[in-house]
């Protein structure tokens, strides 16, 4: 591990030292690698093994190779010191470097090759990967980094020198480039298994850091934060990898995928190096550094497109807020905010930013700069764009760049860099068409031009060949161009751009072109160009001519023999023929001269890969052609002579051989599987014979088992033989001998090269499609098994094979010269140069000389290497170049070759068949146009004869049927002709219906829709005229708009009304009217108990009558004053009430007075019955369009009424010249008047007649079109007049000249008056008569003169002032289409601000409509809340009644007061009811139970109570039972009230809450409103200054116009107003108004005021009269009852009618109860005096007994002393008698309770009414618990 060696400037103990151990360890290691790898057979080369062992250094890293302390010496004393020691060594130290040769990729040499390392050395490279991302950094000013293949170049700006660096061992070509903040490192982030990224020091190109294991296979986006401190990376397929690397100490930090589909880039935020943002195919990834309680993670949200397209995201910015702009695939720039799509930002009427995605996003100095690839460059104002947020629904916010800049044409920008000095405005631009630009983006007026520093191919380099005489290579591409290198100058020469892509090139040998300037170069589009090189300054110098270059291309020839890309060209060994290949299945021959002609061609079984000319020693001049789908044809090359091309230019009988390769890799395989089971197979026999020679030899025993052969072992199967079912496609291929030849193939067959030959069975009958041809020998290509060659090629002295890879390695082997067969192929040298994943070597060459070999890649590397030792190859090249060859002799004078522009011109076969098509069309038209000249000829001739009969005399004349010689050859011409003609008919019925439906549509286009055409009527006597408008009908647009408006009407924003329903009246007084109806208090029998009850008499029922009605009319006097206090009340006014009145006068004040508002200040409030919108104004464009055509309607009336009278005079003066005709034929011609010419209608006053045609009509319309035929075959241009062809039949029928008929009837007349004068004399009274008539007749034509003169006039005058309407219509319609374009310019602005006034005004109308709803949730909830109080206050007032009750039913000084108030306020835990009626007897047996429980549990209580408190469930004695029930009664109604009070408390306290939360509603909607309308406002604001910027036109007159300056009218009236005249009077006008009003206002304040002030005095005198009264009623309630009252409360208490009954009842009673309490006084005398006597009698008695006692007493004595023996005995005897005598006595003490207690109950349930329970039995003094006691008599008499 020497390569690990640090190197810096520490001492040796600081520095990290390689042990001896480990260096012997590592060797060893490193011996049994490469003895592995040996021992696993051909197809795993050292090459893998020399590459493993440089990764294995490569992954070590320095920790590894850092020392290790010894573990005893150093630990054992102080472990801290241990970990500061480990620390230490973990850190890598920042001198710390790897060794460049250590890892970079080496090539690799087969052993005992002796082939030498240095095979090749790398001189130059054309050409970089231009479509990799962020390809091209800037390490300095000087310096440009650009990744090629597998090596970065360093490219010096100024020298255009090259250094190169190559990627790691491990690395399969170089994934992306990135380059430090400081610009002292550059990282390489490479491509393979496990990439590395390497970190390169600069300018020293040291490798300083290694990052491993970031991806699994290739990176495609690094970037360093601001600082420069972090890394982060992204890798590729499979597993799209983001990792943040503290690259210093070649740490992971974080890591996490980043997505599931491609991963274009990555960046930290400059602001917040915490922020990352990834991008890629199809999203975008917002990424956090977040501190968990689990440590640092990567939190990723993915940004959401919502309304937005999906798109692959190339290029974004961080901007400083955190948000994120981005580009799209259609141009348009991305704002994201939170993870979200703020807005689409895009250019002036939805244009793109750019056309085509956006690559990248720069923010420098304020402006942010986007990169498209459009090629523009574009800066942005970044507060606009920061700022930006969308106006309406679409989403999009437009905005224009400040400056822009267009590269060029044909530039596809990926990248820009920018200038190391922070001043320079110079940036270096990636162009993915294959440039590097310098640019200046200052953007002044001295910016510099851009300017291409380098030009390289883009894409795939198609085709590459050198010159055979010089250190020449010319190149084409896909990019459309070929390109001339000087490769040993490393100069680009010159190139030349085509409109296809070029696929194939071939320099052509010298025996075509000795001077080596000649080139073939086949394009996309089939086309062979041959171009010439030359060297420009061997041309005569032209006047002009300037930057002359080093070399030129000119076109010399160019052909089309293919109708798709040309794929492969040679040129014959002889140079006489040249052949070219193609995918379109076809080879073509050519002729090779100064012209190519062509030969012919010939078509193979698949698309064209390569065609081989025999070489030179063959006897025979063959073509090898291979195909791609796995064919090979072998044909002779055809004689030019011997080719007949006057059909066609496919050449048939051409002499061919096929071979159709089947695959026999599969068959290799197996058989070296069986190979190996018999070396394995014979390698343990021979260890077996080995083992019994041996103990044979050491005299042992040999057992039979050992003799005995070992049973073979199941082995495995072998593998299969396999045949793709697609073809393997052949890559290259070339002879071997004659009829052999070598194939090298890709996919399933690459890894070998197959040696095939041509079978003997051959032939045209043979289908080549259906051969199944194998190889007869193959070669195994070492490390080939998914690397197929390419292109192979010898060099020019034959002893090195060059094999280009399909990985982009060049792979060259050694053979001997002459070694067709490849025997001598053993050892190679290979190298990875090209891309390892899509730069596939398409062509690989040495240079004439042998000295270089060069390269071409589907990459677009070109790559030239040198054969020559390294301290050659600069003395080779020193000062040396190619030389260019000279132009032919005229060259300068020669016209330039036509090119094949068109990619769709015909190919030269597909011109040829063309052209034979054409020639066979020729000579048919010739042959009939013979045919009809004999015809015609032949016609001519009958008609002679014809001619010469008719001549003859009749009698020898011939008759026309004679000229017939057979009557059938007539019928059937004209059954020919009949049958001819019905066929043209149908052959036209599609013509004649086209035509039919054409006419109809032009019909129904252009004249179906006029209302009217233009009708122009004329006068008679001037010139004036008077035409209608070319009036249309009304569109079905206009009705269907009109309509639609008309339905939908004006839309305004009404507030709802109130819907507060009415339910709640109802429902919210059903627990009063329950109380009502069930237990509710009546005013009358409140104290009523069952049965009969106690009439009052008459005069006290008169006295409670009187009583009660004086209460209720106090009472309903209380309650309609309480109303009208609340009406009074409800009419006081809020503090902040304002009248109604006051508000519309203050607002119509606002509006209407004050100064006049122009709608063009920029404070202007459009009221809201002037703002627009787009239904308004469609609806003024419907209106307008209606009155205009109302108006041209009315106006072509009046006009076609005028042409109508203009027919009518006609017809007079038509009936009056016949009239005067007449006349004149009676008048001497002397005395005749000129008859007047009779008018006619001219043609444009019955534009209707146009229609109308007949059969002469048609013939002359076909006349003027033959006549048109031929002016144009004349080349005379013109028009036929369509309408003459109309008129003037009709013309000449209908019209006849006055002057003919006038002469006519002179002629008569005079005939007449020569007749009459021929006659003989007249008397005097017929010349009399004469006289008289001639007097009449001369009336008469003054008369009839008269007429047609006073019609002529009528006529002109009628018109003359219709024209004057006319003209005052044009005004008014020129004056409403001005109008129109207002409107509609008006329209199409308020379409723009249609979207986001219908969303303002949506938003203004829902917070309206929710606040009317929340209103009237509100209103209601306030209603209900207000009945609740009512019917709070009500029940609060049954309550209060109840009490007043309550206490009116105990009376004064009732000493059961205090014990019934405490048991009418008892709370008693009542059981709610049932609402099923199923329930009612539990509920009856449940409060059975609980009455005796709580009866039983007040007994005990009674019982245990040494005081005897009475029971308050139980009337007490000396009660009276009517006052406790009914207290008990007034208690249940007082709990059914307070329940019912307490669940409208709670009902009340809701709608109070629910009422307070919808006035926080209320107040949010109303602010919410008031911001709406605010944006609304500020919307018309700015819609009505867009209005404002439309131009009105307003024609004035001069008088009109009152702006004067000086005396005289400026030029300019920009600052004009214009007004109408009305408005302005109104205005002088409403300042006396203002004055006048303005005085009356101060008079009504002043008024008011005074007014303000006495009602103030008022109030006070007032408030201190009622301050007086309410002391003195204080004083005389005082006086009255002693304490203040509530006089309201008392005079409410109405008087009850059963209370005065009952105390009637009581004074009855007391009488009654006196009269018996006196009769059983008397009663009580008696027997006191009968107790006197029985009392003396008893002691008389008492006295005998005393005697008695003492008798007995002295008997008890004396028997005592005789009876002590029988004591005990009686004793016990007596003692239980005793005991039984206190039982009895105790017994009877508890039936005496008992019996009290049931009489009480007895009482009691007799005045309940109720049934009677069973009395609960005391318990017994000896009864022991749980026991019950025999049922005991009730009857206390039996009891004792």
């Amino acid at each position: 591990m020497d390569s690990l060696e640090p190197q810096g400037k520490e001492s040796a103990e600081e520095k990290v030292i390689k042990t001896d151990g480990e260096a012997s360890t590592g060797d060893s290691e490193r011996t049994t690698d490469q003895h592995d790898v040996s021992a696993q057979g051909p197809d795993r080369p050292e090459s893998e093994s020399t590459q493993q062992q440089q990764e294995a250094a490569i992954a070590e890293g320095p920790h590894q190779a850092e020392e290790e302390k010894p573990g005893k010496e150093a630990g054992e004393d102080n472990k801290e010191e241990d970990k500061k020691d480990k620390e230490a060594q973990d850190k890598i130290l920042e001198d710390f470097y790897y060794e460049y040769e250590d890892i970079c990729s080496k090539p690799f040499v087969s052993p005992d090759s002796e082939i030498p390392s240095n095979l090749l050395h790398l001189t130059h490279s054309f050409g970089y990967d231009c479509t990799k991302r962020a390809n091209l950094q800037l390490l300095d000013d000087c310096s440009l980094m650009f990744a090629a293949g597998n090596l970065v170049v360093i490219l010096d700006i100024k020298t255009k020198s090259q250094k190169y660096l190559r990627s790691s061992s491990s690395g399969r070509g170089i994934g992306t480039l990135m380059v430090h903040p400081s610009k002292k490192y550059f990282v390489v982030a490479e491509n393979g298994v496990k990439p590395n990224i390497i970190i390169y020091e600069y300018p020293s190109l040291r490798p300083y850091r290694i990052l491993r294991g970031g991806t699994e296979e290739a990176y495609s986006f690094v970037d360093f934060n601001s600082s420069g401190t972090l890394l982060a990376s992204v890798g590729s397929s499979p597993d799209f990898m983001l990792t943040v690397w503290d690259w210093k100490q070649e740490q992971v930090m974080l890591r996490s995928k980043a997505f599931s589909q491609d991963v274009f880039r990555v960046t930290f935020s400059s602001d917040n190096e915490g922020q990352l943002t990834t991008s890629g195919a199809g999203h975008i990834k917002f990424w956090k550094m977040a501190r968990t309680f689990t440590g640092l993670k990567l939190q990723g949200m993915l940004g959401r497109f919502g309304k937005t397209a999906l798109t692959d995201i190339e290029g974004y910015v961080e901007l400083p807020d955190g948000k994120v702009v981005s580009g799209s695939e259609w141009g348009n720039m991305l704002l994201w905010d939170g993870g979200l799509i703020k807005v689409e930002i895009c250019r002036k009427g939805g244009k793109s930013c750019h056309s085509g995605p956006i690559h990248q996003f720069v923010l420098d100095e304020g402006e942010l700069i986007t990169i498209g690839a459009d090629g523009g460059i574009r800066v942005w104002d970044f507060e606009g764009i920061d700022a930006a947020d969308s106006v309406d629904d679409s989403g999009l916010f437009e905005i224009e760049p400040m400056n822009e800049m267009v590269v060029d044409k044909n530039v596809n920008l990926y990248s820009m860099v920018k200038s190391c000095d922070p001043d320079s405005v110079i940036w270096f631009a990636q162009d993915a068409n294959g440039g590097i630009w310098k640019l200046d983006l200052s953007f002044s007026n001295i910016t510099q031009d851009p300017e291409c520093l380098f030009s390289f191919h883009s894409g795939k380099i198609q085709g590459m060949d050198v010159s055979l005489t010089t250190h020449l290579m010319a190149t084409t591409a896909l990019d459309r161009s070929v390109k001339i290198f000087d490769f040993i100058a490393k100069k680009d020469l010159t190139d030349i751009q085509f409109k296809q892509g070029g696929t194939t090139l071939t320099w052509a040998p010298r025996v075509v072109n000795p001077k080596g300037g000649l080139i073939a170069v086949g394009f996309d589009d089939g086309v062979v160009r041959i171009l010439e090189v030359y060297s420009p300054k061997g041309l005569t110098l032209v006047a002009g001519r300037t930057n002359i270059g080093d070399a030129e291309i000119r076109l010399k020839q160019a052909f089309k023999p293919h109708t798709a890309p040309v794929t492969a060209i040679a040129y014959e060994r002889n140079g006489e023929m040249m052949a070219t290949g193609s995918s379109d299945n076809t080879v073509f021959f050519f002729t090779v001269g100064d012209n190519y002609e062509p030969i012919g061609f010939i078509r193979v079984p698949g698309p064209v890969q390569a065609l081989e000319w025999s070489p030179s020693s063959y006897e025979k001049n063959t073509l090898l052609i291979l195909c791609l789908n796995g064919h090979v044809v072998e044909v002779q090359a055809p004689d030019p002579e011997k080719q007949i091309t006057d059909v066609t230019f496919e050449i048939r009988n051409i002499y061919s051989r096929h071979f159709h390769f089947r695959s026999i890799k599969s068959k290799i395989k197996r058989n070296a599987e069986i190979e190996r089971r018999q070396k394995v197979k014979a390698q343990m026999l021979k260890e077996k014979e080995a083992k019994l020679k041996r103990k044979r030899d050491l005299g042992l025993e040999i057992t039979e088992e050992e003799l005995q052969e070992e049973p073979e072992l199941e082995e495995e199967e072998l593998p299969a033989l396999y045949i793709p079912e697609k073809p393997s496609p052949i890559y290259c291929g070339f002879y071997s001998s004659p009829g052999e030849f070598w194939l090298s193939l890709g996919d399933y067959d690459s890894g070998f090269l197959y040696h095939c030959r041509f079978s003997e069975q051959q032939g045209p009958e043979m289908d080549p499609s259906k051969r199944q041809d194998q190889p007869f020998g193959f070669i195994p290509i070492q490390d080939s098994e998914n690397d197929a060659i390419r292109n192979m090629r010898f060099s020019f002295s034959g002893q090195l094979l060059l094999c280009g890879m399909q990985s982009g390695k060049v792979r060259v082997y050694t053979v001997q010269t002459n070694d067709p067969n490849l025997s001598s192929m053993q050892g190679f040298w290979v190298l990875s140069v090209h891309d390892n994943q899509y730069g596939h070597i398409q062509n690989i060459r040495s240079s004439y000389d042998d000295q270089f070999v060069l390269t071409t890649g589907e990459d677009g590397n070109i790559f030239v290497f040198s054969l020559l030792p390294q301290e050659d190859i600069n003395k080779a090249i020193e000062n040396r170049r190619a030389k260019v060859p000279s132009p032919r002799i005229n060259l300068e004078k020669e016209k330039a070759a036509d090119d094949i522009v068109d990619p769709n011109a015909y190919s030269i076969e597909t011109a040829k068949q063309k052209t034979e098509m054409d020639k066979m069309l020729k000579e048919a038209e010739e042959k009939k146009a013979s045919k009809r000249k004999k015809l015609i000829e032949l016609q001519n001739d009958f008609k002679q004869l014809l001619l010469k009969n008719k001549k003859l005399p009749e009698h020898v004349r011939l008759d026309r049927a004679e000229f017939e010689l057979d009557p059938r050859i007539r019928e059937e011409t004209e059954r020919l002709t009949a049958q001819r003609i019905r066929l043209v008919c149908k052959e036209l019925a599609w013509e004649q219906e086209k035509c039919r439906i054409g006419l109809a549509k032009l019909q129904a286009r252009f004249w179906d829709s006029l209302e009217s055409d233009t009708v122009v009527v004329s006068a008679f006597e001037s010139e004036h005229k008077v035409s209608t408008y070319r009036l249309l009908a009304l569109s079905k647009k206009y009705h269907t708009l009109k309509q639609r408006i008309g339905k939908k009407g004006p839309e305004g924003n009404d507030r709802r009304k109130s819907k507060a329903g009415e339910s709640w009246k109802d429902g919210s007084k059903d627990a009063v009217d329950d109380v009502d109806q069930g237990d509710g208090l009546k005013k009358e029998g409140l104290l009523q108990k069952p049965g009969a009850q106690t009439k009052l008499g008459s005069r006290q029922a008169e006295k409670l009558k009187i009583n009660f009605e004086k209460a209720e009319k106090a009472k309903a006097k209380v309650e309609k004053r309480k109303r009208e206090w609340e009406q009074l009340y409800a009419r006081k006014p809020d503090e902040n009430y304002e009248d109604p009145m006051d508000v519309m006068a203050i607002k119509e004040a606002r509006e209407h007075m004050g100064d006049f508002k122009l709608k063009t200040a920029k404070d202007f409030t459009v009221p809201e019955h002037q703002r627009i919108n787009t239904e308004k104004k469609r609806m003024q464009l419907v209106i307008l369009e209606k009155q205009t055509h109302e108006l041209k309607s009315e106006m072509n009336r009046k006009i076609l009424d005028l042409r109508n009278f203009k027919i009518e005079s006609i017809e007079k003066i038509r009936s009056h010249v016949n009239e005067l005709k007449a006349v004149h034929a009676k008048i001497n011609p002397s005395k005749r008047l000129p008859v007047p010419q009779v008018p006619r209608i001219h043609p444009e006053e019955t534009p209707e007649k146009k229609r109308q045609y007949t059969t002469e009509t048609l013939l002359m319309y076909k006349q003027e079109l033959s006549t048109k035929a031929k002016q144009a075959n004349k080349g005379e241009q013109g028009f036929g007049g369509f309408s003459r062809g109309l008129e003037e039949p009709g013309e000449e029928r209908d019209m006849i000249s006055p002057s003919k008929y006038s002469e006519r009837a002179d002629t008569a007349c005079s005939d007449t008056s020569q007749a009459c004068q021929q006659e003989t004399p007249l008397s005097e009274l017929e010349l009399e008569v004469i006289h008289a008539e001639e007097i009449k007749n001369l009336y008469l034509q003054d008369s009839l003169l008269k007429k047609i003169k006073d019609l002529i006039k009528n006529f002109d005058a009628e018109l003359r002032l219709l024209r004057h309407h006319k003209l005052k219509a044009d005004i008014n319609v020129k004056m409403a289409d001005l109008r129109h374009v207002t409107l509609f310019e008006e329209l199409l602005l308020l379409k723009e601000f249609e979207k986001r006034e219908n969303s303002l005004l949506e938003k203004v109308n829902s917070r309206i409509e929710e606040q009317l709803e929340i209103q009237d949730k509100a209103e209601e909830c306030l209603q209900q809340l207000e009945a609740k109080k009512r019917d709070i206050a009500k029940l609060q007032e049954r309550e209060k009644t109840l009490h007043s009750t309550f206490h009116v039913s105990l009376g004064e000084n009732n000493k059961f007061a205090d014990f019934l108030t405490k048991v009418f306020k008892k709370k008693i835990k009542r059981v709610k009811k049932k609402e099923k009626k199923g329930d009612e007897e539990e509920e009856e047996e449940s409060g059975e139970e609980s009455d005796e429980e709580s009866a039983w549990d007040s007994n005990e209580d009674d019982s245990g109570s040494e005081s005897g408190a009475l029971d308050d469930s139980v009337c007490p004695p000396h009660c009276d039972p009517a006052l406790f029930e009914n207290t008990i009664q007034l208690r249940e109604k007082r709990l059914d009230i307070e329940e019912v009070l307490v669940e409208e408390k709670k009902i009340a306290d809701n709608l109070r809450k629910e009422n307070d939360s919808l006035a926080k509603k209320v107040k949010i909607v109303q602010s919410s409103l008031k911001t709406a309308e605010g944006d609304l406002e500020l919307f018309q604001r700015e819609k009505q200054q867009k209005l404002n910027e439309l131009n009105v036109v307003v024609p004035l007159r001069l008088h009109q116009i009152e702006f004067v300056s000086n005396g005289t009218v400026p030029g300019d009236l920009s600052s004009a107003l214009v007004f109408t005249n009305q408005a302005l009077v109104s205005l002088q006008q409403r300042i006396q108004e203002l004055q006048l009003e303005k005085s009356e206002q101060r008079h009504l304040y002043k008024l008011a005021r005074q007014q303000h002030v006495q009602l103030i005095r008022d109030r006070r005198d007032m408030e201190a009269k009622i301050q007086m009264l309410e002391g003195k009623c204080k004083q005389l309630m005082l006086a009255k009852f002693g304490k203040v009252v509530d006089l309201e409360a008392l005079k409410t208490i109405t008087m009850n009618k059963n209370l005065e009954e009952l105390k009637l009842k009581a004074r009855i009673n007391e009488e009654e109860f006196s009269r018996d309490l006196k009769l059983w006084e008397d009663k009580i005398w008696e027997v006191k005096d009968r107790l006197k006597e029985v009392t003396r009698l008893h002691t008389q008695k008492l006295v005998q007994m005393n005697e008695l006692l003492n008798q007995k007493k002295e008997l008890e004595t004396s028997l005592d002393t005789r009876q002590k023996k029988m004591a005990a005995e009686f004793q016990g005897k007596r003692q239980e008698e005793v005991k039984d005598r206190q039982r009895l006595i105790q017994l009877v003490e508890l039936q005496a309770q008992e019996i009290q207690a049931l009489r009480e109950e007895i009482s009691l349930l007799s005045r309940k009414g109720g049934a009677h329970p069973p009395t609960r039995p005391a318990a017994h003094p000896n009864k022991q618990p749980g026991r019950r006691l025999a049922p005991i008599a009730r009857n206390p008499l039996t009891t004792l």
